[in-house]
């Protein structure tokens, strides 16, 4: 932590964002971070061995190729939820939607 003010506001330097998706992560630089005391609820330190032991870490890239994979999916399920609702609308089965 860098400094911090009277409102709470709070900056931090050398920080890194963790991106995690099921059990992979990668850490992404962030540089210098300013929160808004607002926004803040809960500040700690975390305890790296612990975190990494239940999580194997992987490139940024990797990650984002997975993201972007999951949005896809998330997209064709939901033209496929569209298409069967047009279909259960033409047999009578609108009460059941």
């Amino acid at each position: 932590m860098r400094s911090f003010d009277q409102y709470g506001n709070v900056m931090l330097e050398d920080t890194y964002e963790r991106h995690v998706i099921g059990n992979v992560f990668a850490d992404e630089r962030v540089g210098l971070y300013v929160i808004r005391g607002e926004n803040l609820v809960l500040l700690g330190e975390l305890d790296q061995d612990k975190e990494n032991a239940k999580l194997r870490e992987v490139s940024l890239k990797e990650i984002q190729d997975k993201r972007a994979e999951a949005k896809l999916e998330r997209a064709e399920d939901e033209v496929l939820r569209k298409k069967l609702a047009q279909q259960a609308l033409g047999l009578g089965f609108e009460d059941c939607l």
